[in-house]
């Protein structure tokens, strides 16, 4: 194994040879939150992935701009924020051009791969001013050529309306997720329906564990493991209600396990915010890459690596609803800004046949079988302002914006919500100006 201070100080001077620089691999598992054993989750068994984030750091509060994996995507791939680069509705590709950072990669003597075995997804609404990727696998590099490999594990998005695909996972498991174990945030009825819809949701996620081991395992075999960085993260949070397209903690906190080169920092917890630009600006910053334009990151990487004081996120349209939602969370306190809110809690008619547990809540409000706080996704209409304390209330279920008692926390994120927009010239609201 190669010693950490030699790889890191040639990274810092820029002079390292090509065999000097880490392989880095960038995990992205499709529609999941922090729904892993060691996220503390009940019910699930994640053995592959426990053992990254033995092996290295976890951050528990990594949150992606965006909740749907386009503009998730496009923010990671070009380092700067979706609504940046008009890249802020779910695949409505823009027409700007932005270099993605596999082509500074490539500039750094790399590789750069796409799927090497798996899903090639890339999904941007950026169009790339380079080549995005160099192949299909990292087998085809040169010899002593480092790699960068994004590979996306697909199974834990909902693909089909029916649910066919995830029950015959369900059905080929040796030891399915049982029902009675799991935990249901407060929101959903705690009825056999949604136990069973939630169980399915982890029994993917243990199949996806599967396949990182997969590719740990492929790592080790050719020898490089050990010095590789090795990046686990979801694109987005999970295809549940209140999850995917919304901008409420399930939409947008995502886990992120990041296994240093040389097994630096191994069994390290970050507790603080972090940004998946965060993540991209590390793997610009390991690799020497340089960007060519200021980005929106700032890199993780070594033990003094600052968290945000602030997250800030967008949600916009989406399919058939062109919504227009933006937050900021100072870690105890989120604010979310509605600018639509007759739209109420509409999903798209794609995701609707994606979200089971939606016929069975409104069979139930129908039957008068709903308390108040699982009728709130069925609103007709949204609040125009949201304030959530997430200490007290971690689910996001009591607004406090109408209390006089926090309208100076709601002046401050409002100014701060504000700052944001206008620093990043917010693209997808000037489209309302």
């Amino acid at each position: 194994m190669k010693a950490w201070v030699p790889l890191f100080l040639a990274w810092v001077l820029g002079g390292a040879a090509d065999a000097g620089k880490p392989d880095i691999v960038w995990i992205l598992a499709e529609d999941i939150s922090n729904e892993l054993s060691c996220y503390g989750e009940p019910g699930v068994q994640t053995p592959n992935i426990d053992a990254l984030a033995r092996e290295g750091t976890r951050y528990q509060r990594a949150y992606c701009t965006g909740p749907a994996c386009s503009t998730s995507r496009s923010a990671m791939l070009s380092g700067v924020y979706q609504t940046r680069i008009d890249a802020h509705d779910h695949r409505r590709v823009s027409d700007r051009r932005f270099p993605a950072i596999t082509e500074l990669l490539r500039k750094r003597g790399y590789f750069t791969a796409k799927g090497c075995g798996y899903s090639g997804k890339t999904d941007l609404n950026f169009k790339p001013t380079a080549k995005l990727f160099d192949g299909s696998d990292w087998k085809k590099a040169r010899e002593r050529q480092p790699f960068f490999a994004q590979i996306t594990l697909y199974g834990t998005h909902r693909m089909d309306e029916a649910g066919v695909q995830w029950q015959a996972v369900r059905n080929a498991s040796r030891d399915p997720v049982d029902p009675d174990e799991v935990r249901l945030p407060p929101y959903f009825p705690d009825v056999p329906e949604t136990r069973d819809d939630w169980a399915v949701y982890l029994d993917q996620i243990e199949k996806m564990d599967a396949e990182v081991g997969q590719i740990v395992t492929r790592l080790k075999k050719e020898g490089r493991y050990d010095d590789a960085m090795i990046i686990f993260c979801g694109d987005n949070g999970r295809c549940h209600l209140r999850g995917k397209n919304w901008l409420y903690e399930p939409g947008l906190k995502v886990p992120l396990v990041i296994k240093w080169p040389g097994g630096e920092r191994a069994g390290e917890m970050v507790e603080g915010m972090v940004s998946m630009l965060d993540v991209t600006a590390t793997v610009l910053d390991v690799s020497g890459a340089k960007p060519g334009k200021p980005i929106d990151g700032r890199s993780l990487a070594g033990r003094d690596a600052s968290t945000r004081d602030l997250i800030f996120a967008a949600r916009d349209g989406g399919g058939d609803v062109m919504d227009r939602i933006r937050s900021v969370c100072d870690g105890r306190w989120k604010l979310i800004r509605n600018y639509r809110p007759e739209l109420g809690y509409a999903e798209s008619k794609y995701t609707i046949a994606h979200r089971p547990m939606l016929e069975v809540m409104q069979r139930m409000k129908e039957a008068g079988e709903l308390d108040e706080v699982q009728q709130l996704v069925l609103r007709e209409t949204k609040p125009e302002l949201e304030l959530y304390d997430l200490d007290a209330d971690p689910h996001e279920v009591r607004n406090l914006a109408g209390d006089p008692e926090h309208a100076g926390t709601l002046r401050r994120l409002g100014t701060e919500l504000d700052r944001w927009i206008e620093e990043t010239g917010d693209s997808g609201l000037a489209e309302d100006r």
